[in-house]
């Protein structure tokens, strides 16, 4: 989390608040947070000197905004610049599959077939933001940040399409 958070206030400085939702409304394939989960990242950070926090009034409410500092920098650095790890790579739910042959086969059905309408919301969404992406890095020549933005909302939406596809053809075979 203090990762995505340091990435996040690299582009610009943000409050507990915003951090949520940016990483609510485009990361969350990579991270779920709550509030607490940032706030206690955030308190690790300040502690380590990673971040700042300044105080802004804005339409009579007392805001705390985090920045990134130079160590902060060094440290997000240091990360992506580590190799990309294999094993984190998990995917719990699988296990939810494993044992799904303790149920009934209509709670089975049922169950896959919420999944597969959600992933195919999930699908659309990041199809939207996959072609806002690309339509925005055309005007934007040579922005490497935002290319590599718009390759990790491409993996999501490509993921998403690959698992409806997978659990679809479970759906079926169940059914037949």
């Amino acid at each position: 989390m203090e990762n995505i958070i340091l990435g996040l206030l690299l582009l610009q400085s943000r409050t507990i608040y915003q951090l949520r939702k940016r990483i609510n409304d485009g990361l969350h394939l990579m991270y779920s947070c709550s509030t607490g989960s940032i706030q206690a990242a955030i308190k690790k950070l300040l502690r380590n000197g990673c971040i700042t926090a300044s105080e802004n009034t804005e339409n009579g409410k007392l805001k705390k905004i985090y920045s990134i500092t130079d160590s902060g920098k060094a440290c997000l650095s240091s990360w992506l610049n580590s190799p990309i790890d294999i094993g984190t790579a998990k995917n719990p739910e699988l296990s939810k599959i494993y044992f799904m042959g303790f149920t009934e086969k209509e709670i089975r059905i049922k169950l896959i077939e919420k999944h597969v309408a959600d992933l195919k919301r999930l699908h659309s969404d990041l199809e939207k933001i996959c072609n806002e992406g690309e339509a925005l890095s055309s005007e934007m020549q040579n922005n490497d940040v935002l290319f590599f933005q718009l390759q990790t909302a491409t993996y999501g939406r490509d993921l998403m399409k690959f698992n409806a596809e997978w659990y679809t053809r479970l759906l079926k075979t169940l059914k037949d």
